[in-house]
């Protein structure tokens, strides 16, 4: 069992998959700053100064200013801004995924091959198949026109 373990370990794509996912959780930190450092802000601006982090909406009913004064006070909230910006932070990560994955396709796309030359004919007389440069059907031995 060793072995096979040994082996499915070493085997390309599972190592290819490992640093995927180590450069995918390193590209997921980079794309969170991106959404909740530069992003939001200007849009939160351009909405009146709203801070999508700090959105929020209490369960208690105490009626706190801050999302951290809530939790701190251990009251449920639905904190829907810091939703807002983890859907954000998805949607630029598939579209980065979806514009790579296009490049890659593209870069992969074989060109297509020429159709072959056929190889054989058929014969007018008995309908077999026959080397193309025959003159003389071996089936039917009938002469073959050119």
């Amino acid at each position: 069992m060793f072995k096979e373990f040994k082996a499915f370990a070493l085997r390309g794509n599972v190592i290819d998959l490992a640093v995927g996912v180590i450069i995918g959780g390193a590209f997921g930190k980079i794309i969170t700053s991106l959404v909740g450092d530069v992003i939001m802000p200007p849009i939160g601006l351009l909405l009146g100064g709203v801070d999508f982090s700090n959105l929020f909406i209490d369960l208690s009913g105490q009626g706190y200013t801050t999302l951290a004064a809530a939790q701190e006070a251990g009251a449920a909230t639905i904190n829907y801004g810091i939703f807002l910006n983890t859907v954000l932070d998805f949607l630029i990560v598939a579209f980065v995924i979806f514009l790579m994955v296009r490049q890659i396709n593209k870069l992969n796309k074989e060109e297509e091959a020429p159709a072959a030359e056929p190889t054989t004919k058929e014969c007018p007389y008995c309908f077999t198949a026959i080397p193309i440069k025959a003159t003389r059907c071996p089936h039917c031995t009938s002469t073959l026109e050119s």
